[in-house]
C-alpha cells in the first residue's frame, strides 16, 4: 500500500470549495400519489403497529442470536465483514491515561464565543469528516469517535483522519457499543451536543452481513442514547437517519409526513427502528433529538461504495459499469445532494436544537423531537449521472444495462425539503453538474496516476 503525502489545509479548502449554483431539474419521472381513504388509514395504522412490533422483536431476537458478545473493557467490535466478523474483527482499542485525556480536552475545547462542544461519532466517515471540519473552522469544540472498520478501504478513512488531525480534531479510536469508553468521554468532557453519524451504511451489503446493521444502527444508537440520558447536563442530539425509510412509498416528493412503515431493505428497517427508538428516549428521558434523512450524499472524500464513486473509478479503468433500470425500462433516479449542502443542514440542526430537559436520567419536561429531509429536490436519472461523468472524465463509459435487482434498492428518491427550509433555513445550492465537477477534480488529484497523492 502506497503512502499518502502530507496535504496542506489550503489544498483541502481548494478541494471542497463552495460554489453556489442553480439546482438541476428533473423531467423524466411520473408521480403516483396515494389514495387516502378512511378505511385504508385504519387498516394501515393496524398494519403498521403489527409490522413494527414483529420487526423489533425479530431484530432483537436476531441480534442476540447472531451478534458477537459485548466487547471487553477498552475494546470495540468492528462490524464490517460477513460470517467471520465475530472472530476476525474484534479489535482491542487503547484509550485512557493523562496524555489521552489531554488530547480529548484540547480537541473538544470551544474556541469561539457562544460555541458548542460536539462529540461526532463516525468522524472518519464521509459526512463525519466534513461536519467535523466545518465545526472546527467556526471555533466549536469537536471530538471524533470512529472504529475505522473495513466496510470500505480503511486507508481512505485514515487519510480523512490525518486531514482532521491537521485541523485540530482528535478522533478517538473505539466502538460506539463500548459503554466504558462512552462514559469516560462524558466524564472528561461535558458535551453540549452529539452529532451521531456512526452507522453501518449501504443497502446491498445487508444481504451479506445483516448482523452488522443491527450491531451498529440499533444497538449502537441505543448505546449513545443511554450515555446521553445519564449525562448531567444531557446533550442535545442530532443523528443521521436516511431517505431509505420511505421504502416502497410511491408518493413524490417524499415528505416527513409520509408513511415510513414499508422498508425495502434491512438498512432502511434499522434506520426506521432508530427513529422509533429516538421517540422513546425523547418521551421517557427528555432527550432533545433531531433526525436527518439524508438523500444520496456525494462529493469529495466520498464513499467508494456509492455509484458515482465506483462509476468514476471503473470508467477511468475502462471497465464496464452496470446501470439499473426499473420494470418496463423505467427510469432509476436519485435526489443527489452535495456534501456542502448536507453539512450546512447538519450545522443548522445543531444550532437550532433545544436543550434536553432531563437530568441524571430523569425527565423534567417535554423535549424537542424533530425529523427533517435533507435533499436537493432535483432527482436525476442515473443515466444522466453517467453522461455528466463521461463529459468530465473525457472518457466514454462501457454501459451494461441491467434490471433493478430485488436487493433493497428503490426506483427513485425525491425530497420535499419545505420543512427544513422553514425550520433550518436549509437551501441546497449545488447542482449535480457542479458537484460532480468538484468530486472528479478531487478524485483525480487524490488518486493521481492510480496512486494516492498530495492534492
Amino acid at each position: 500500500m502506497v503512502q499518502m503525502k502530507p496535504m496542506s489545509s489550503s489544498s483541502y479548502s481548494h478541494l471542497v470549495d463552495d460554489i453556489p449554483s442553480t439546482p438541476g431539474k428533473f423531467k423524466m419521472m411520473d408521480k403516483s400519489p396515494y389514495s387516502h381513504h378512511r378505511l385504508f388509514k385504519w387498516h394501515s395504522s393496524l398494519t403498521k403497529l403489527t409490522f413494527w412490533s414483529f420487526l423489533f422483536l425479530g431484530l432483537i431476537f436476531f441480534f442476540f442470536l447472531r451478534s458477537p458478545p459485548p466487547p471487553p473493557h477498552h475494546s470495540g467490535a468492528d462490524p464490517s465483514s460477513s460470517s467471520s466478523y465475530p472472530r476476525r474483527h474484534l479489535r482491542n482499542y487503547s484509550w485512557g491515561g493523562p496524555t489521552w485525556e489531554k488530547r480529548v480536552r484540547s480537541s473538544a475545547r470551544v474556541r469561539s464565543r457562544n460555541g458548542i462542544s460536539v462529540l461526532v461519532t463516525g468522524a472518519a466517515g464521509f459526512v463525519g469528516t466534513h461536519v467535523s471540519a466545518a465545526l472546527k473552522r467556526r471555533g466549536d469544540g469537536v471530538l471524533g469517535l470512529d472504529n475505522f472498520n473495513d466496510y470500505y478501504d480503511p486507508s481512505l478513512k485514515r487519510a480523512r483522519q490525518a486531514l482532521l488531525e491537521r485541523a485540530g480534531v482528535f478522533i478517538v479510536e473505539g466502538d460506539i457499543n463500548d459503554d466504558a469508553l462512552l462514559r469516560k468521554l462524558f466524564e472528561v468532557v461535558a458535551f453540549t451536543h452529539v452529532m451521531h453519524l456512526a452507522a453501518q451504511a449501504g443497502v446491498r451489503y445487508a444481504m451479506e452481513n445483516p448482523s452488522s446493521y443491527v450491531h451498529s444502527n440499533i444497538a449502537g444508537l441505543v448505546s449513545i442514547l443511554e450515555v446521553c440520558k445519564s449525562a448531567n447536563p444531557q446533550p442535545a442530539i442530532v443523528w443521521a437517519s436516511s431517505s431509505s425509510v420511505y421504502g416502497l412509498n410511491t408518493k413524490v416528493p417524499f415528505s416527513e409526513k409520509d408513511r415510513t412503515d414499508q422498508p425495502a431493505s434491512l438498512y432502511a428497517a434499522t434506520k426506521k427502528a432508530g427513529e422509533e427508538i429516538a421517540h422513546t428516549y425523547n418521551h421517557i428521558y427528555g432527550l432533545s433529538l433531531t433526525g436527518l434523512r439524508f438523500f444520496t450524499v456525494y462529493g469529495p472524500w466520498g464513499r467508494p461504495d456509492m455509484a458515482y464513486f465506483f462509476f468514476t473509478r471503473d470508467i477511468l479503468r475502462g471497465k464496464p459499469i452496470s446501470i439499473f433500470e426499473a420494470a418496463n425500462h423505467g427510469t432509476v433516479a436519485r435526489d443527489f445532494t452535495y456534501i456542502d449542502d448536507i453539512v450546512r443542514g447538519c450545522l443548522s440542526a445543531l444550532d437550532t436544537a433545544e436543550k434536553s430537559t432531563g437530568s441524571g436520567g430523569k425527565k423534567k419536561g417535554p423535549a424537542q423531537l424533530r425529523v427533517f429531509n435533507l435533499g436537493n429536490t432535483s432527482p436525476v436519472p442515473v443515466t444522466e449521472l453517467v453522461n455528466i461523468l463521461e463529459r468530465l472524465l473525457k472518457v466514454k463509459a462501457k454501459r451494461h444495462i441491467m434490471k433493478l435487482p430485488r436487493n433493497g434498492d428503490v426506483q427513485f428518491t425525491h425530497a420535499n425539503i419545505s420543512l427544513a427550509q422553514r425550520e433550518l433555513g436549509y437551501k441546497p445550492t449545488t447542482d449535480l453538474q457542479m458537484g460532480l465537477k468538484k468530486f472528479v477534480r478531487w478524485y483525480q488529484r487524490f488518486y493521481a496516476g492510480g496512486k494516492k497523492s498530495s492534492v
